[in-house]
């Protein structure tokens, strides 16, 4: 008897995810004894970030008080009210309980939006660079992922003009990522106005990713929800980036529905949200104590990350073959590679690692608009980006040269 190879399913052997891809190469060093410098994944916990004092005191404390049951579907019904008063408070949206979902993660909300939402063929307009779950995750769900171009001399703004081009009759809804996951782009009220009005005008709604909104340095961040009229908007936030607690996987997802245009969808998500039981109970208690107590800590550690995006902007910006667009919000800075020996930007970015020791991730593993350049994050303190920056200047200046 032949015994053949059990193969997988075509969906999940086409997902992929740069982030964490390029770790692979990374560890094969490390096991050799290499130091690796890695600066491709954003989690400030990695480094000297940590959720507030009143959070983590409240997460242990739901455990010993006995929140280790199944939650509701919706998310707990106090952390739903807090989510309200926060978004209210904000963004000055108009919401209740009912128009919220907890989830884990923004991934999740992903998950549920993308699943509900998406039939064989239709299309979803994103930024263009993107993270790459909104590429992976449409895909997932033999949708058709349409990036829009984002303009990389005006800081990365979203072009209007491009997402208007490209909308078609299959398209089902816009992505807006603010601040922006690679770029750290800042998107202005008008921005954000016209893709409303795009939106309202072909019948779709638009989905908001806010996950970095009080992680901006020169502005402030806008929600289209607090923009909309009659254009549905559903907003994604959670406890990950501002709140610094990414490994508890807490997010959600709320509805501004002027005009009750979502309620199948919302029975949809909900059907989603059901199967899939609950989020984390006892990391929900704790969320409560983080959208209701104290957010001074928020103040340091921005300035301590508004030093580092100075550095590592004004060195790359210093460097041969290499230019930056300063980043207004999160953490993530997209230079751009202007000359060089390498076929391809995931070349450049294997190159680096295994003669600077230094991991960045691959532009184009956030789309086709992002080729030609590499996403850095700017979390470790200065000293340790002072390492990285020298490694990779002498890298360049080698290569240049041969």
């Amino acid at each position: 008897m032949v015994i053949g190879m059990i193969h997988a399913s075509k969906r999940a052997m086409g997902i992929e995810y740069a982030i964490r891809d390029v770790v692979l190469p990374a560890r094969e060093l490390e096991r050799k004894g290499i130091k690796v410098i890695r600066l491709n994944i954003g989690d400030p916990v990695k480094f000297d970030f940590q959720p507030p004092e009143h959070m983590k005191e409240a997460y242990c404390r739901a455990i010993m008080e006995g929140h280790n049951y199944y939650g509701e579907s919706e998310g707990d019904r106090e952390l739903r009210e807090a989510i309200v008063e926060r978004e209210r408070r904000k963004n000055g949206v108009d919401i209740t309980p009912e128009d919220v979902r907890v989830t884990a993660a923004v991934t999740e909300a992903l998950q549920l939006i993308f699943g509900a939402s998406i039939n064989p063929g239709d299309e979803l307009l994103i930024p263009g660079p993107s993270y790459p779950p909104y590429v992976g995750l449409v895909k997932f769900y033999d949708g058709v992922p349409v990036e829009y171009r984002s303009v990389e001399e005006e800081g990365w703004k979203p072009d209007v003009d491009d997402i208007r081009k490209r909308i078609t009759e299959k398209t089902r809804a816009i992505a807006v990522i603010n601040p922006n996951n690679p770029t750290g782009a800042l998107y202005d009220r008008k921005v954000l106005k016209e893709i409303l009005d795009i939106a309202g005008e072909h019948d779709i709604f638009v989905i908001s990713d806010e996950i970095y909104d009080l992680m901006t340095y020169e502005g402030q961040h806008v929600s289209p929800a607090s923009l909309t009229k009659d254009v549905p908007v559903i907003v994604m936030n959670g406890m990950s980036k501002v709140y610094f607690a990414t490994g508890w996987r807490l997010g959600y997802m709320y509805y501004v529905d002027p005009e009750d245009r979502l309620a199948e969808l919302r029975e949809a998500i909900d059907k989603m949200a059901r199967i899939r039981l609950c989020p984390s109970t006892p990391a929900q208690k704790a969320a409560i104590a983080g959208l209701t107590g104290p957010m001074d800590y928020l103040r340091s550690y921005m300035a301590k990350l508004k030093e580092r995006r100075d550095y590592i902007y004004n060195r790359l910006n210093e460097m041969p073959g290499i230019s930056a667009q300063k980043p207004e919000g999160a953490f993530y800075i997209f230079p751009k590679i202007e000359e060089g020996p390498w076929k391809s930007d995931k070349e450049f970015v294997l190159d680096v690692l295994n003669n600077a020791h230094v991991l960045f991730v691959h532009g184009s593993g956030f789309g086709r608009n992002g080729a030609g350049h590499f996403r850095a994050v700017f979390l470790p303190p200065v000293e340790i980006l002072e390492r990285a920056m020298a490694s990779l200047e002498d890298f360049m200046k080698k290569r240049l040269a041969e």
